[in-house]
Order: structure tokens, then C-alpha cells, then sequence
């Protein structure tokens, strides 16, 4: 049986030759700006991994998670991304405030790639507590940085094979 996740981390010659003359953005919510470091650091990892040299790779910052859909529109208009990838953290407070912001961050990256045909990619975590969201910000369970960044890399390789 193969390894959960292979096929996301597995690029052909062909397929990092076809990712690396392409350019990518990344938006990250900083409002913990020390997972927004780690995040941004997996990403860029992911990006080498799929090919796409770290020069290709612009980056916006904004204040949260629900920030993101307007800055990866903002991005998607220029027309110059292959892929967007969109990270940032939201950790359950005492309030419904998480529910909103997960689900308006959610909503709003999906729509801005269905509505303008640029990839983007859902990387936010979403979880409990501080040790959930550093265990997926390349504290072992998961890097979900690397992982976003390697989605809308193959999403993009997708959207020119079929495109």
C-alpha cells in the first residue's frame, strides 16, 4: 500500500520542467506570526520540491485568515500566478469568532478560484489549540505549508494538461 500523501510530493522531471518557468503566490495571515514563519517556510520548501525556484515565488501578508480570499483575488487578477496558496491559522477561542473566519476563509479562497480559474489553495489551520496548530506547521504531524504549496503546484499542472 502506498504512503498517504505520495502522490502530492512526487514530481516527474517532466512534470518539475513544466512548474519551474511558472510563477506562484502566497498569502499569509500573520496574526500568529510565529506559525505564519513556519507555515511560509513549508511552502517554500514545497515549491523547491515541485521545481518552482524560490525566485517565481511572491508573497502578500495580511492580518488573518479572513483577509486572504481579497488578497489571493488581488493576486489572481494580475493574471501573472500559476497558483495561489493561501495560509494562516485559526485556533478556537471562546466564541463563535472561529466559526465565522474558518468558514468565510474557506469560502471566500474557494470562490476566488472557481470565479477566476486561478488554483488556489487552502492552508490555514484550523484547530484547537496552540500544540494542535504547531504540530501542522512543520511540528511533525503535518506541514501544512509544504502540503498547500505542493496542492496548487499540482493544481496548476492539472489546469495546463487539461486546459
Amino acid at each position: 500500500m502506498t504512503e498517504a500523501g505520495a502522490f502530492l510530493e512526487a514530481f516527474s522531471e517532466e512534470e518539475r520542467a513544466t512548474l519551474a518557468p511558472l510563477r506562484f503566490a502566497v498569502c499569509v495571515g500573520r496574526f500568529h506570526e510565529d506559525l505564519a514563519e513556519r507555515l511560509l517556510s513549508g511552502a517554500r520548501e514545497g515549491f523547491e520540491l515541485a521545481g518552482v525556484p524560490a525566485s517565481s515565488v511572491s508573497q502578500a501578508s495580511v492580518p488573518g485568515a479572513y483577509e486572504l480570499p481579497f488578497a489571493a483575488k488581488l493576486q489572481a487578477r494580475t493574471g501573472r500566478f500559476a497558483g495561489i496558496a493561501c495560509l494562516g491559522v485559526v485556533i478556537r477561542g471562546e466564541t463563535d469568532h472561529y466559526d465565522f473566519v474558518c468558514a468565510e476563509a474557506a469560502r471566500g479562497i474557494q470562490d476566488v478560484q472557481l470565479g477566476t480559474g486561478v488554483p488556489c489553495a487552502f492552508g490555514v489551520i484550523t484547530c484547537d489549540t496552540m500544540e494542535q496548530a504547531l504540530a501542522r506547521a512543520g511540528g511533525g504531524k503535518r506541514d501544512q505549508g509544504r502540503s498547500t504549496a505542493l496542492t496548487v503546484a499540482r493544481m496548476a499542472l492539472l489546469q495546463r494538461q487539461l486546459g
